[in-house]
């Protein structure tokens, strides 16, 4: 549904969703409709985004709480 931009598919996905395991799954995408019904639909990503915040996050951790603010920029700088 989501490869094949099949936005039509997603009312009875929902409706057949209602009575499996996927049941709180589905109710969740049934309080954002308009959102995922846009996710499904529209070309635009934030993967690329993701994927840097991702990188970011694991070199803060691999600091440990050592260094400050100064040691992290120098070492995103360096990697990139």
């Amino acid at each position: 549904m989501v490869r094949g931009k099949q936005r039509d598919d997603l009312d009875s996905w929902l409706a057949a969703a209602d009575d499996t395991a996927l049941a709180g799954f589905a109710e969740g995408v049934k309080r954002d409709l308009a959102a995922v019904r846009a996710g499904v639909t529209l070309p635009w990503s934030t993967g690329p985004v993701e994927g840097q915040i991702s990188k970011l996050k694991t070199t803060k951790r691999t600091m440990n709480g050592r260094g400050g603010y100064d040691l992290l920029c120098h070492r995103v700088l360096e990697a990139a």
